[in-house]
């Protein structure tokens, strides 16, 4: 789509959904200096304002915010359909956790490096490869790891199952996020500071490796996921 089309849809019809032709990056500032989250090809979005040299947009999916680069609109075409979530309950949880699981260990076995707002493949942030592991097998979840914790049920560690998550951060606030594969074995996307820069897979019981131990020592809380989820919000 052409900026000036996309300009006059926008006054017209705000609410106007847009499909994304391929992986866009999101800022978190309309200066585009930082990277925010990705939108892979397929995904929906609606523009939020238009500044002098980016989009201000909300995902659809899971009503995330970014700054797009003027530069980016000529891969928006309008969706045929406005986005609409389908029900996921625990059961269909349940059935897509082993497929979530083998995502995530796909993405392991190829070269990759973390990276921070990653959503797609090949590269990663911790909450990015979460929430790109079960949107694969059809469950949506949140963008960020303390919404991803916030929106599961919290269990106790010794109540752990394969695909529930886990979460590691400060006493304030939670910043990590992992996937739980079986007896406190656990994969995610860790950095460079105290990780392995990409996905790996740890233990918050074996703590042999140093990488274990750092996060171990910022454990927070285990979380199961219950449901999918639905937008929250009229953009």
């Amino acid at each position: 789509m052409q900026l000036e089309e996309l300009k006059n849809r926008w006054r017209l019809a705000p609410g106007t959904e847009y499909r994304c032709d391929r992986t866009l990056n999101l800022y978190k500032t309309p200066t585009a200096a930082e990277l925010v989250t990705q939108a892979a090809a397929g995904r929906q979005l609606k523009i939020v304002a238009i500044e002098a040299n980016s989009l201000h947009v909300m995902l659809c999916a899971d009503d995330y915010p970014g700054w797009l680069r003027l530069g980016d609109v000529d891969a928006l075409d309008l969706a045929s359909a406005p986005y609409h979530a389908l029900m996921v309950t625990r059961p269909d949880v349940e059935q897509a956790i082993p497929g979530a699981i083998a995502f995530a260990e796909a993405a392991m076995a190829v070269p990759n490096e973390y990276l921070w707002g990653g959503t797609v493949a090949p590269n990663y942030d911790c909450s990015g490869l979460v929430q790109a592991a079960f949107a694969a097998v059809g469950v949506p979840l949140p963008r960020d790891s303390y919404q991803q914790e916030d929106f599961t049920d919290t269990i106790e560690i010794g109540e752990l199952l394969p695909g529930d998550l886990i979460f590691f951060g400060t006493p304030e606030r939670t910043t990590h996020v992992a996937l739980h594969l079986d007896h406190g074995r656990y994969i995610h996307s860790s950095g460079k500071d105290q990780g392995r820069n990409g996905i790996g897979i740890d233990s918050i019981f074996d703590l042999s490796n140093p990488v274990s131990q750092a996060y171990h020592i910022q454990y927070r809380c285990c979380g199961r996921i219950m449901k999918g989820y639905a937008p929250q919000k009229t953009h």
